[in-house]
């Protein structure tokens, strides 16, 4: 009888370079830190957390392998200049991760949203996604294909993005317009060998989200609407994202991987 061999299965990306977005904190440092050990170098974004970021750059092997840049990511010409940056430290672009974004933490009632909140959240979660999308896109389609893929982008939405959320209508419609641009993305590029994925993290234990977790009756509603009853661990939505931009991934894309321990099922 044959004996199937266990040594393991192999989630690599080396000799590719992904640009991680938001990468100083939370999800995003979780994915750098998870690319950088599948062999990846990594260029990620920052806005104010330089003392993190630095440390993250050092604890990754520093600049040789992984790069930061302070970047504000508010308008499209923000995403391009990103990409740029990506491609200058690296030379090319294989794995797009578009993860920054902002939540206001005040309940906004939508007869009450001013219009410069409202411009404020599409701007950062969506403009500049945008940006960053075409000029990720364009790179990819100048470079030769690795292992038959030429890009992976995986955007990071959120289970707002498909429930809605009272009172952060803001949000929830910038993180549904995600979902759209991925399965846009997919139709116009699957045919070019570039894949585009969206992870829809329910509720993650991060500095964003740490004042409700902590709070005693906010916390308890939430728990309440999942079913595995926890918020995530970081690693636990980075850990999708790698596995979407390695080629056990060949045959996805377009696809809304939901990681949120059974809570878009629930109310």
């Amino acid at each position: 009888m044959e004996i199937m061999n266990l040594a393991g299965v192999a989630l690599s990306l080396e000799g590719r370079v992904a640009l991680v977005t938001g990468g100083s904190r939370g999800i995003g440092a979780a994915t750098v830190r998870m690319f950088r050990r599948a062999g990846a170098r990594v260029v990620f974004s920052y806005r104010a957390a330089e003392a993190q970021a630095r440390a993250l750059v050092a604890e990754c092997g520093g600049e040789e392998v992984c790069r930061a840049v302070n970047q504000e990511l508010a308008a499209a010409a923000d995403g391009a200049a990103l990409v740029k940056a990506a491609v200058a430290a690296f030379g090319r672009l294989d794995c797009l991760v578009v993860n920054h974004g902002v939540w206001p933490p005040h309940d906004a009632p939508i007869s009450e949203m001013t219009d410069a909140q409202w411009r404020s959240t599409l701007g950062i979660n969506l403009d500049s996604v945008f940006g960053l999308v075409r000029a990720g896109v364009a790179e990819m389609q100048r470079q030769q294909p690795l292992d038959g893929a030429r890009g992976h982008i995986v955007l990071v939405a959120s289970t707002a993005a498909q429930r809605g959320e009272a009172f952060h209508a803001d949000y929830a419609a910038s993180k549904g317009a995600l979902l759209s641009l991925t399965k846009s993305l997919s139709s116009e590029l699957a045919g070019q060998g570039i894949y585009a994925n969206c992870v829809a993290p329910g509720w993650v234990e991060t500095e964003m989200s740490a004042a409700a977790l902590r709070h005693p009756e906010t916390s308890k509603k939430v728990l309440a609407t999942i079913p595995l009853g926890r918020a995530a661990r970081v690693e636990e939505i980075a850990g999708p994202i790698l596995f979407l931009c390695t080629p056990l991934a060949g045959f996805v894309s377009g696809e809304i991987f939901n990681v949120n321990g059974g809570a878009v099922l629930v109310g």
